[in-house]
């Protein structure tokens, strides 16, 4: 099995990838299939969220890149920055992790979050979506890469 220890701070060629959802980016210490099939053990530092384009490199110096794989998520657009402001609040008040943009929001699919949203005058849309969320204030994010889509 690959075994991989490293969070490269450079960007390199990469030979692999491995796509991963956030409930498995989150965690240091993992069993996973690399997108061509080879098993592989993630044994990284603790405390890092690892984000889509960010390279790990394993013991034998394989360099593999993190995809964000698609999940169910909800996501809500809105050209009204208030709306999406009151949305983020009331969601934050929960401790819901959001991806936050400029004209919309997205966590991962509740339905009763999806009814609050709702109530609060938006429109949800249930998709197949990378979800990269907002890694808080005392996150340390310095390995990853930043992505504003």
């Amino acid at each position: 099995m690959i075994r991989i220890e490293k969070i490269l701070a450079v960007s390199q060629q990469h030979s692999a990838c491995v796509s991963l959802p956030i409930d498995q980016r989150v965690k240091s210490r993992l069993k996973v299939t690399l997108d061509d099939g080879r098993e592989a053990g993630l044994f990284l530092p603790r405390g890092q969220i690892l984000r889509g384009g960010d390279l790990l490199q394993s013991t034998d110096g394989l360099v593999i890149k993190v995809e964000a794989a698609c999940e169910t998520v909800s996501t809500v657009h809105s050209d009204n920055a208030h709306a999406l402001a009151r949305a983020c609040y009331h969601l934050g008040n929960r401790h819901v992790p959001l991806q936050i943009t400029a004209t919309w929001i997205r966590y991962q699919h509740d339905h009763v979050l999806d009814s609050m949203v709702a109530g609060l005058g938006l429109s949800v849309a249930v998709e197949q979506a990378p979800f990269e969320p907002e890694a808080g204030a005392y996150q340390n994010t310095a390995h990853s890469n930043q992505h504003h889509h």
